[in-house]
């Protein structure tokens, strides 16, 4: 019953960003909202790894970047970008489930895990950043170097090439697919799969013990949630465009902090701390002589003396006091 409130919450909010927002914001601060959807789809990843799978995860930057990357090549050289978005998703969740199937069935500890995942991300970005000249590319498609692929082709009708969409029609995309994700995860969870990945994650020599693969379900949990990723990255590439930043350790290290943030083992809490710290740090970006890094370090530190268990749970756990009947004073 609660997870069909929190889905039909979902929805209403989902339908009002996307009835409203498109009205009331300029051109720019739409763009910049897009780029917010687009964060919070990458914070609900690790959200899904982290919070339920218990996979700390240093490289969902990593898989970020690929589905940016694999975005702007197949839509350059299939002309279309209907075939480029199922390829964004394609490209990191294989990668993760073959660097997941060496994890997990390697029997590599939880430290070794963060090590090799942020490994990935550093291998990636230093890897990208050396591609400049014309012998570096994938068909049609250079990949730049450090100055990325700013020709990176917008999202078009599906099958319809030469009609792209407009910014307020990729936002309305960005809000869907963000509420999709949401949704998948909440079904996800509530499905026999991801009660045992959490049943893992609370005790896995214990589920073990009960028979079950481990290494199957964090493998499972390990590329979806690398899907999602990619999603967000090909969000990310309709708004921007695609370069080495996004496998730098400034993203890898942020979204740790949105997720810590809004409410590690919950899914709307690191959706709300990505937008609201995405929007303190263009805020901060305004101010003279402020490093938004210095910003966020500051919160981060806040957060974790002040509500350690995040911002979302510690909220709705204030409310619960407060109730008639609750015992609160």
């Amino acid at each position: 019953m609660r997870s069909a409130f929190e889905i039909i919450a979902a929805i209403i909010v989902a339908l009002a960003a996307m009835f409203m927002l498109p009205r009331i914001l300029e051109l720019f601060a739409l763009i910049n909202a897009t780029v917010y959807v687009s964060m919070a789809v990458l914070a609900l990843s690790l959200a899904l790894v982290w919070g339920f799978g218990g996979i700390l995860c240093f490289g969902q930057a990593a898989f970020f970047g690929l589905g940016g990357y694999a975005y702007a090549v197949a839509a350059i050289n299939f002309a279309d970008t209907t075939l480029a978005v199922p390829v964004a998703l394609a490209v990191p969740a294989l990668v993760a489930a073959a660097l997941g199937y060496v994890m997990f069935f390697g029997r590599i500890s939880d430290v070794y895990m963060g090590a090799i995942t942020l490994t990935l991300t550093l291998i990636l970005f230093n890897f990208v950043n050396s591609t400049a000249g014309d012998q570096w590319r994938i068909g049609a498609a250079p990949l730049g170097g450090f100055n990325g692929i700013p020709a990176t082709p917008p999202l078009n009708f599906p099958g319809d090439p030469g009609n792209p969409l407009p910014p307020e029609t990729i936002f309305l995309v960005a809000v869907f697919a963000l509420l999709l994700c949401y949704i998948l995860a909440k079904l996800t969870l509530r499905s026999r799969f991801g009660r045992i990945c959490v049943a893992i994650r609370e005790n896995e020599r214990r589920a073990e013990l009960l028979g079950y693969d481990v290494r199957f379900y964090k493998l499972g949990i390990f590329t979806l949630g690398a899907a999602m990723a990619g999603l967000a990255g090909m969000l990310f590439a309709n708004c921007v465009f695609v370069s080495p930043t996004m496998f730098s350790l400034f993203y890898s290290g942020q979204i740790i902090i949105w997720v810590m943030v809004g409410g590690l083992g919950t899914l709307i809490g690191p959706v709300i701390g990505a937008i609201l710290l995405n929007l303190l740090t263009t805020w901060a970006g305004t101010l003279p002589d402020i490093n938004p890094s210095l910003i966020l370090g500051v919160v981060l530190v806040l957060a974790v003396l002040m509500v350690p268990k995040g911002v979302l749970p510690s909220l709705t756990g204030g409310l619960g006091r407060l109730r008639p009947g609750s015992g609160a004073r």
